[in-house]
């Protein structure tokens, strides 16, 4: 920040030199968080497969679905860690940036980040543990687990063929496309520049330069990828690739309109406050409310095409439901293949932010402000673009989750035998078609006759309730946390 804060005192190309530095520290975020993904994932890959930790199996397939099925453990782990890094750090920077303000503009009026008022450091820490840390553990979390599912669906589809070849080749392609977006990434890290005197449109478009220079290469090597895999029906799996790009693209899209003040929705939002903060307050909720329907509209579109794609055909087929399911997961694969670059507009937002508060402490003059100025307006809107990016991919994952945690489920039963299935329908036996399963006839069931057998359908009241109880708990943690 205070190199960006320096190199922004450059009356000829400071905007630019700043937009530079600041987009690639950013990088660095994103580029650890997608490298550490992918060693973490392959060290315990290795360490699983080349050990005796996983005992003896009848075949190399078995044991593929076995090890894929338990590393979504380490998906768990994460995700655990960035709850905490995520809630702990947002509460921290918002309660510091309010407080802050409260402070120096409300009750003695100061400029923003002015250096009499000590709350500017808080709030210049809590940019840094709110924006970069909790959003890297998030995210981090998002990337490690649509990988984890995506292995853990393609092993349970070659399990069902009994093809340990195949299984190999479905559970490496997300590993593989994940590792060539990160080297694509660093190219279009490079690709960021502007203009002397840019304004909020072109500093947008000098930054969505990288990222579609990066989409389309993975657009390219994905497709080759999965051809050298000679992965079956890789044409569709690579149409679930692309429906990811395109859907993590449309919500950037989405998030960039609602969040710039180059658009209508921020204008709106500040006509109102001519009439006082009660209405800010209403539009800001009403638009950010209006703001949801896109994403959520795309991401539901998205599934469906992901899922028809890799399917191999247009029906909604009890065979088909595995391989559609990892049609899904690869989709969100697809979306955040280029994290590096994603996330690294996300940290270029509190650098820059962090850039303008250097300025004013250090009495830079308001030439240098307005430059970081500039680009904090910009960072404001990539920071709600990478947000969208982290919900839209975990959107995805979730299902393919799901899927991975029922083919767990199918393994336990054989594992247990009989006694699993006496017990898990609270009390009742297993029927399917009102024949009872054994333990290895519910390790052999698809995914839908699974779903069929332990009644896991909208029609079961325990399973609405659980819905009910899981929506209700999202919208009280979210007010638990505002209140922090």
């Amino acid at each position: 920040s205070g190199r960006v804060a320096q190199a922004c005192r450059d009356k000829e190309d400071g905007l630019n030199k700043g937009l530079q530095l600041a987009f690639r520290s950013g990088a660095v975020l994103g580029l650890t968080v997608v490298g550490f993904g992918l060693l973490d994932i392959s060290a315990w890959y290795l360490i699983l497969d080349n050990t005796s930790l996983m005992g003896t199996f009848d075949s190399p397939v078995e044991k593929l679905v076995h090890i894929t099925t338990i590393m979504l453990t380490f998906g768990m782990g994460a995700s655990l860690q960035a709850l905490f890094a995520r809630v702990g750090g947002g509460i921290y920077t918002k309660a510091a940036d309010v407080g802050a303000d409260l402070v120096g503009k409300t009750e003695y009026h100061f400029n923003e980040d002015d250096p009499r008022n000590p709350a500017t450091i808080a709030d210049n820490v809590g940019d840094n543990v709110g924006d970069v840390a909790g959003m890297g553990a998030d995210l981090y979390e998002s990337y490690a687990g649509s990988i984890l599912a995506t292995a853990a669906l393609g092993a349970a589809v070659a399990a069902a063929a009994n093809n340990y070849e195949m299984g190999m080749q479905l559970v490496m392609a997300p590993m593989i496309i994940g590792a060539v977006g990160a080297i694509l990434s660093i190219m279009g890290v490079y690709m960021v520049r502007t203009k002397p005197g840019a304004n909020q449109t072109q500093l947008m478009a000098a930054l969505n330069k990288g990222i579609n220079f990066s989409g389309v290469l993975i657009a390219i090597f994905s497709a080759l990828i999965l051809w050298a895999l000679k992965i079956d029906n890789w044409l569709g799996i690579w149409g679930s690739i692309m429906i990811g790009l395109v859907v993590g693209i449309a919500i950037g899209k989405v998030t960039e309109y609602y969040t710039s003040f180059e658009f209508k929705p921020v204008k709106f939002i500040a006509e109102n406050a001519t009439t006082g903060p009660a209405t800010v307050i209403i539009s800001g909720i009403g638009v950010g409310m209006i703001s949801t329907c896109w994403p959520v509209i795309f991401i539901v579109l998205g599934t469906i095409g992901a899922y028809l794609c890799a399917a191999g055909e247009w029906a909604f087929t009890a065979e088909n439901m595995s391989a559609g399911l990892y049609g899904i997961g690869i989709a969100a694969v697809g979306m955040l293949s280029t994290l590096g670059l994603t996330l690294a507009t996300d940290a270029y937002g509190p650098i820059s932010d962090n850039a303008g508060g250097n300025a004013e402490m250090s009495a830079l003059g308001d030439d240098v402000r307005s430059r970081t100025d500039a680009l904090d307006a910009l960072g404001n809107t990539t920071a709600a673009t990478g947000k969208g990016f982290a919900i839209g991919s975990a959107a995805l994952t979730a299902l393919a989750l799901l899927a991975s945690y029922i083919e767990e489920l199918k393994i336990a039963a054989d594992r247990l035998g009989a006694e699993i299935v006496t017990i898990s329908n609270w009390g009742g036996a297993v029927k399917l078609n009102g024949v009872e399963q054994t333990g290895d006839m519910v390790a052999k069931m698809s995914i839908a006759e699974f779903m069929s057998a332990f009644e896991v359908t909208l029609m079961n009241p325990k399973v609405l309730l659980g819905i009910f109880i899981g929506a209700m708990l999202s919208f009280l943690f979210c007010g638990l946390t505002m209140n922090a």
